[in-house]
């Protein structure tokens, strides 16, 4: 394959540490090792200073109602260079613009679901109830993504809402994690005090992920201290709640922490454990399992592939707080139990790797573009299991 200018468009990215940054991070990092000319249009943080070489940003403003976001106006003098091919990540503003670029000047779009934006509804006044009378967000994102060339989903759930949407022909591509980040992380101070067991959960601390039915699993377990990475809206709402149900001093808010970090706290922890039920894929279930520990998590549309069921950890119906506790419970106190998943999960947290998952979309591109295919595009889902468990169904 000849090199290719490609440009990936996303609404979210650093300094932002969530799936869709590391998903266009990890990408943008082992295409352009691969010889392709890659940029990342992003949203400017004003205060951010940027070491990578492969970030052009544009002008943004603070979202008012979730203050960490913010909302960039592109104009037509931030894209003067023709590409051979656009990639859009998000469908907000620059998504948008991304689309309508590729329409302009002709080229192909291809577009990766990550997000399922019906569950966020809730960060635009007035959505929630619009969605719920007139359906109105499900076929602006049908309409969206319908459009593009080639639409890339991670999981087989999220290929089934697509499906629903009467989205054509979209391709399963999981998300990869890079596990030198993660191995190479230094040691942090342990912050998890002595003689209690290590549970862990990272993610945004925002309704839609479910960190209070996280909060009333710890209730359950007597023995163990509960350590959150990560920010946002609910944290005041969720430090109130472990006050409220009596674990304010079994749990530890530690807030964002380095990239570079994280891998040290998946590797001092005993259990991880999830509770969100709007999850594409679920990275930070990935990462838990490829650093070996065992999984306790929501099974529903992405997570229901993020987590092979009784081999690396459990899955549990949505709001289902007595078997998220019941099976965190079961793991701490059977130690051949744990061993057994931990061993698991390592093996199925690997299952993934950057430059196979570059690979893959590369044929993407070469499909739209009309070129020779690079390696074997596959339509179907082998390779991408669906769990027995249909919990959302």
């Amino acid at each position: 394959m000849r090199p290719l200018r490609i440009w990936l468009f996303t609404d979210t990215f650093l300094p932002d540490q969530n799936g869709i940054v590391t998903s266009v991070s990890l990408l943008s990092d082992e295409l352009r090792a691969q010889g392709h000319h890659v940029d990342v249009v992003a949203p400017d943080f004003p205060e951010h200073i940027d070491t990578r070489p492969d970030v052009m940003r544009v002008d943004s403003l603070r979202y008012m109602f979730l203050p960490t976001y913010r909302l960039a106006w592109p104009t037509r003098r931030d894209f003067t260079h023709r590409y051979d091919v656009i990639h859009t990540h998000t469908p907000l503003t620059l998504g948008l613009s991304g689309a309508r670029l590729a329409r302009k000047w002709d080229i192909p779009h291809v577009a990766t679901y990550h997000t399922h934006i019906e569950a966020y509804t809730h960060y635009v006044p007035g959505a929630t109830a619009l969605q719920r009378h007139t359906g109105v967000v499900t076929k602006v994102m049908a309409l969206h993504y319908g459009k593009a060339d080639a639409v890339i989903t991670p999981t087989a759930g999220m290929m089934d809402v697509l499906n629903a949407m009467k989205v054509r022909n979209p391709v399963v591509i999981p998300t990869s994690i890079d596990p030198r980040a993660l191995n190479a992380a230094p040691a942090v101070q342990n912050p998890w005090p002595a003689g209690k067991r290590r549970l862990l959960s990272v993610g945004r601390l925002a309704r839609e992920k479910r960190f209070d039915h996280v909060l009333d699993t710890l209730a359950g377990l007597s023995d163990a201290h509960l350590v959150i990475l990560g920010e946002g809206p609910e944290r005041d709402h969720l430090e109130a709640h472990a006050a409220r149900i009596g674990v304010a001093d079994r749990v530890t808010f530690l807030g964002v922490r380095p990239w570079t970090e994280i891998g040290a706290y998946y590797r001092l922890a005993e259990l991880f454990v999830f509770a969100s039920d709007t999850e594409t894929q679920g990275l930070v279930l990935q990462e838990a399992q490829l650093m070996g520990v065992p999984v306790v998590a929501v099974g529903a549309r992405g997570t229901l592939s993020g987590v092979a069921h009784e081999r690396s950890g459990y899955l549990v119906a949505p709001g289902d707080v007595n078997a998220l506790t019941h099976y965190s419970r079961e793991i701490l106190t059977d130690p051949d139990l744990w061993a057994r998943l931990s061993a698991g999960a390592r093996s199925f947290g690997s299952s993934t790797t950057p430059h196979g998952v570059a690979q893959r979309v590369l044929d993407v591109y070469s499909h739209v573009l009309g070129m020779p295919r690079a390696v074997a595009f596959q339509d179907d889902l082998s390779g991408h299991p669906r769990s027995s468990l249909a919990y959302d169904q």
